[in-house]
């Protein structure tokens, strides 16, 4: 175990730079775009997502490299007056996937979102791809800083750059569901400020390492880490907060439902790990990681079940979300400060296999499912037919996210619900164990339901519109790499323990 100490970085390590570039760029970006106006707006944020990615990749190859993470202190103001950023393994490996899936969303919505020529500007296209970029740098903030009001402001550019995405295409409806993912937001961030206040009267410090060294099991920080913990579950949406994001995510365009649900609720739930892992370990009680995991099984069911009621693709896909998100949270049990090495770290894996996992195949998915709306003009699912015959690339794209939402093998989500389902048989939490089976066999009833009417014949009089195959191969490509994640091995991967205390 490495200890507590260990955690904290005291100077900018070489190609600390660089986190302060996958940062800034995309913000400048974004503010060239405001100023710029739209007609360029496409242009600027494809060069600058691909700039993003060549950064995030770099730094994991560099933390790869090092086997220790990478720092910058800013302005070379030391915690706790200073703000440090620190990328791990998990930050790292955070960093890339939020920078591919974003690059595959933009080229998705090239199309979706172009300013006509000849025409007035539209203004929501400008709003789309100033928000896209804006939840760029938001992660990239979110997935390096060390300090926790650094981390809240992240959190908020984050929340209020993804709202306007759900709200974009107006209706009644589609702004109603956008005012409540509002409420929780801001419900949850209401929480999290109060206990990081808690924390920061009680401790003169919001450093995540200098917090860790110092902190105390008492009645005022036990309070603190309860509203944390409350306000981060509110915003990811684990049940019973998941009422906002279904709505939500089925509201907005494919392009932004696909980022929406792949990596928005994953900040608030990398927020959660990395305080209850790095800051609050000593406050890790089994009973209290055991309510976290209840709320998880009971997300994989109830989220499953609801999925195989829903009469839309877009809902269907949006209640699976609440469901995969369940699976997350059994790291908190399953992970425990006890626990042997190597239970302890396959847990770990599992966990964050998932939530790539989970990522990939679910833009993949919401893609797949915002091309089958295009193609039939609606998104029922008991009028499917004819999608196989007139988009197969589509129905191919949904099928391999499905697979890794299943838990089937080759799939990257097969090995996730693997690890976990061994470290629970492992530590003896069979309750959690069926869970995870159940789960699986849930996603495929409605996966296998989904595709059953994808490939009936097509209804009498149905119109079937053409769609071009640039934006299928990216839903595809997107699908392909959950997939592919499968070839991974079923062990612990030492890339996810590169500075961290498990």
């Amino acid at each position: 175990m490495m200890p507590l100490q260990a955690l904290a970085v005291t100077e900018t390590t070489p190609g600390g730079a660089l986190l302060v570039l996958g940062i800034v760029m995309t913000a400048v970006a974004l503010v060239g775009l405001i100023g710029l106006g739209g007609r360029g707006a496409r242009a600027i944020v494809i060069a600058a997502l691909l700039f993003q990615l060549y950064v995030s990749v770099r730094v994991a190859l560099m933390v790869a490299g090092t086997q220790s993470p990478l720092a910058y202190v800013v302005g070379g103001f030391h915690p706790p007056l200073g703000i440090t950023l620190r990328a791990d393994g998990i930050s790292a490996l955070m960093m890339v996937v939020s920078a591919a899936i974003f690059l595959g969303a933009a080229a998705f919505a090239w199309k979706d979102f172009a300013q006509p020529k000849g025409k007035p500007e539209s203004r929501a296209s400008l709003i789309f791809w100033t928000a896209l970029l804006a939840m760029a740098s938001a992660l990239n903030l979110l997935f390096t800083s060390s300090d926790l009001f650094n981390l809240y402001v992240g959190i908020e550019l984050l929340t209020f750059a993804a709202i306007p995405v759900a709200a974009i295409k107006g209706g009644a409806d589609t702004l109603r569901a956008a005012l409540r993912y509002l409420l929780f937001a801001v419900f949850g961030s209401m929480l999290y400020l109060f206990g990081i206040v808690l924390l920061y009267g009680a401790y003169g410090t919001l450093d995540i390492s200098g917090l860790a060294a110092q902190l105390q099991p008492n009645a005022a920080t036990l309070t603190a880490a309860g509203f944390v913990t409350v306000g981060l579950l509110a915003k990811t949406a684990l049940f019973p907060f998941h009422l906002w994001l279904p709505p939500a995510h089925a509201g907005a365009p494919a392009a932004g439902s696909a980022v929406l649900s792949a990596l928005v609720v994953k900040g608030s739930l990398f927020l959660l790990m990395r305080l209850w892992f790095d800051t609050f370990p000593t406050l890790r009680e089994p009973a209290d990681m055991q309510l976290l995991a209840l709320f998880g099984a009971l997300a994989v069911i109830v989220g499953s079940i609801t999925a195989l009621r829903q009469q839309r693709l877009k809902l269907l896909v949006a209640y699976s979300t609440v469901a995969q998100i369940g699976y997350m949270f059994f790291v908190f049990t399953l992970a425990p400060k006890d626990a042997g090495a190597l239970i302890a770290e396959t847990a770990w894996t599992g966990a964050w296999t998932q939530v790539v996992a989970h990522a990939f195949a679910k833009a993949g998915m919401f893609l797949a499912a915002g091309l089958a709306a295009e193609v039939l003009g609606h998104d029922r699912i008991r009028d499917l037919g004819g999608l196989s015959s007139r988009a197969p690339l589509v129905v191919l794209a949904f099928a391999l996210s499905g697979l890794s939402l299943m838990g089937l093998p080759p799939s990257g989500g097969f090995n996730a619900k693997f690890m976990l389902l061994v470290a629970a048989l492992a530590e003896g939490h069979w309750a959690w164990g069926a869970v995870i089976i159940a789960g699986g066999m849930l996603a495929g009833a409605y996966v296998f339901g989904v595709l059953a009417r994808m490939m009936a014949e097509p209804a009498a009089g149905a119109s079937l519109k053409a769609v071009g195959h640039g934006r299928q191969w990216i839903a595809l490509g997107l699908s392909a790499v959950a997939v592919l994640m499968g070839l991974l091995p079923l062990e612990p991967i030492a890339f996810l323990a590169i500075g961290r205390a498990l």
